[in-house]
């Protein structure tokens, strides 16, 4: 697969939903041209987090190497910002060798950090979040989401009002600074990129194709040891629910098994619902980029379509 003549060095990036099928063809495009493939997966991040991610493995690694796969231990957050700095970078060393970034995941807040720039947002304060979490223990989330709406109803009519995390976190910025979540976050401090962006999103024509998908390999997961590794993290890292590792899908309805006790099926029934939420907030997302080449997650020539329009565009 050439490469064609553009004013600015290109940037491939294959978006879509989870289990529409991104890594495999990522791995196939590798293998068809000069493509080094960078993970834009919030969840992949993190070492040990393996079954639960879908994660590539340590064969296929060192096959087709990805990066930004394994960067932090789950007890250590890793940011969009941080996120955007080092694959910037990965990008860079990508171009110095005459090769072709190939962005591959569906997290969006990763995507558009490293895209469209990031607000100025404050840095967490302990402080600040102690004083909210009492408020929250002894007046409920509820009345907390109320007191978000009287300052910034914006933020406060696109959250659940037991959305506890969310809460706290706008809740905090106001506190901190005085202006509302919203209003930040409309202030983006965007780098021009110097890039030629080529996307491709991958979604499912077949709703239900993907929903079943989707509990087979949830299925596949809890079988090839999904609880026993959720457990081998806490018994290793100094976890707590509310952090970003254990928030992502799958790994927080394997908490509150452990933690609460309902049975094998309820787990399934719930990793599988978080699952399909998950893929239609991403699709939700991804329907509102510009210029995006879709491909069908279900269409058996879609590597076909991807050669055709790379082609077309890479020369």
């Amino acid at each position: 697969m050439g490469k064609a003549s553009f004013s600015a060095p290109p940037v491939v990036c294959l978006m879509g939903a989870t289990a529409t099928g991104k890594t495999d063809l990522a791995v196939w495009l590798h293998e068809q041209g000069p493509f080094d493939i960078i993970s834009v997966d919030s969840a992949m991040v993190y070492r040990g987090m393996d079954i639960g991610t879908a994660k590539p493995t340590p064969a296929l690694q060192q096959q087709v190497p990805h990066g930004l796969l394994d960067v932090r231990d789950p007890d250590d957050p890793y940011s969009a910002a941080e996120f955007a700095k080092d694959a910037r970078v990965l990008i860079a060393q990508s171009h110095a060798a005459g090769r072709i970034p190939l962005l591959v995941g569906g997290t969006r807040l990763y995507f558009s950090a490293l895209l469209n720039g990031l607000s100025a947002l404050p840095s967490a304060d302990s402080v600040t979040r102690d004083a909210i979490d009492a408020e929250a223990a002894s007046e409920g989330w509820v009345a907390l989401h109320q007191q978000l709406a009287r300052v910034d109803p914006e933020t406060a009519a696109r959250l659940h009002p037991n959305d506890a995390q969310r809460i706290q976190r706008a809740l905090e910025v106001y506190r901190l600074t005085g202006q509302p979540l919203s209003a930040l976050q409309s202030q983006t401090t965007r780098e021009q990129n110097p890039w030629h962006l080529v996307k491709m999103g991958i979604a499912a024509a077949d709703r239900q194709r993907l929903h079943k998908k989707i509990a087979t390999r949830f299925e596949s997961m809890l079988d090839a040891g999904l609880v026993d590794e959720v457990k081998g993290l806490q018994a290793k890292h100094r976890l707590d629910p509310d952090m970003p590792s254990m928030r992502a899908v799958g790994y927080r309805q394997v908490w509150e098994y452990l933690a609460v006790g309902f049975t094998k099926d309820e787990l399934w029934f719930r990793g599988v619902a978080a699952t399909r939420q998950l893929a239609r907030r991403q699709l939700t997302w991804l329907r509102r980029e510009g210029d995006v080449h879709w491909l069908d997650a279900g269409d058996g020539a879609m590597q076909k379509q991807c050669r055709q329009y790379l082609s077309g565009m890479l020369g």
